[in-house]
């Protein structure tokens, strides 16, 4: 169906960076740079750069980026990762994938992961911990980063939807290795599927580079191991370092469209909102999203306005028979499941859409006919 407000509208983003991005593209095509070249590496950069890091090495996706991280750093066959239970499959996947043990944990109030549960989660076969930036808000990295350093443990940030947010004034991805993706829809979103690690170590950042090229090294030619073939193209860099330089605006738009869901959504009963940064965190809003248990109802509702809207995730991962997961008993997971409902929220979003979503939350829920 055609939406009047849409979850993002990239038809428009492309619009308003239509010049400087066809400029990009056109340049890469007429030189024939496109595999490994000057943008590629400018973009790495200037990401590295932003993020805080000596280093940023770009791959595939923001999966590659993670299964990457992983290998990197050694995890493998019989150790254990201790991460959230309510993040995309591709966190959980990448541990699977190299032969490691996803150990779950329950969120916290903010539905980031909950430092308190980390510990009770840890066996004597635990290697790492895998922390996930949800929504654009970062997790508490004063408390995680003291379990790890307590233990001896790898600490891996899942940033993929927290480009640029902040905790103690560090941005995601500079506390550990970090992980990026530049799905089209993201902060920072290619024209198909990207990511990126970003690290101070450069055991770790050769390592990735190597990993990410078939095992080769580019300069020597040397094949180390076997690797894969997952290096970001070099017209999806330059298009991302074009973007990059966007992406500060582009916060302070979301941070800003927030707000305007903070005050026009605040004190109904019913509907619980996001946090609004904390005293540590600055948030970047990747999603608004909030809860209530009529979620299913009140999302039908919306699409009958044309009010387009996300459900991140419906189900647990558990709740997936085929991923061969079990069940962990994270009440507070399963709950959330069965609640969210991300607004719509971009660089595009207007005052308008802010409005008419808003009101037709407020008059859904203050009808008599929405308590059923």
């Amino acid at each position: 169906m055609a939406y009047s407000v849409r979850f993002v509208n990239p038809q428009e983003h492309y619009r308003r960076l239509k010049p400087e991005i066809d400029a990009a593209i056109i340049g890469c095509l007429t030189r024939g740079d496109l595999v490994y070249r000057g943008e590629l590496r400018a973009f790495e950069s200037h990401l590295a750069e932003f993020v805080g890091t000596r280093y940023a090495v770009g791959v595939k996706s923001g999966y590659h980026a993670l299964h990457f991280a992983l290998l990197a750093a050694g995890i493998g066959l019989g150790d254990e990762v201790i991460t959230v239970a309510h993040t995309f499959v591709a966190s959980v996947s990448a541990i699977v994938h190299c032969g490691a043990t996803p150990v779950l944990v329950d969120i916290g109030a903010d539905y980031n992961m909950d430092p308190a549960k980390v510990e009770a989660a840890m066996t004597p076969r635990t290697r790492a911990i895998m922390v996930v930036h949800l929504n654009g808000r970062m997790c508490d990295m004063a408390a995680i980063g003291a379990i790890a350093g307590r233990h001896g443990l790898l600490l891996v940030e899942d940033a993929a939807q927290a480009l640029g947010a902040t905790f103690d004034g560090r941005r995601a991805g500079s506390f550990g290795i970090g992980c990026f993706s530049f799905y089209p829809f993201k902060i920072l979103g290619g024209f198909g599927d990207g990511g990126a690690v970003t690290t101070s170590d450069a055991r770790i950042a050769q390592a990735i580079s190597r990993i990410r090229f078939n095992g080769e090294d580019r300069e020597t030619g040397e094949y180390h191991f076997h690797g894969y073939s997952a290096l970001l193209d070099n017209v999806q860099a330059a298009v991302l370092d074009v973007k990059l330089a966007h992406v500060p605006a582009w916060i302070a738009h979301r941070r800003a469209i927030a707000q305007l869901y903070h005050e026009r959504l605040t004190d109904i009963p019913g509907l619980r909102l996001p946090p609004i940064d904390g005293p540590r965190q600055t948030d970047v809003f990747q999603n608004y999203v909030v809860r209530t248990t009529e979620r299913d109802q009140l999302r039908e509702h919306l699409k009958t306005l044309g009010v387009e809207t996300l459900v991140h995730w419906a189900r647990p991962m558990w709740a997936h028979p085929a991923l061969g997961l079990a069940d962990p008993g994270l009440s507070d997971t399963a709950r959330l499941c069965r609640e969210v409902i991300s607004l719509p929220m971009s660089a595009e979003t207007t005052e308008a859409d802010v409005a008419a979503t808003a009101d037709a939350i407020r008059a859904w829920f203050l009808s008599p006919v929405s308590v059923a």
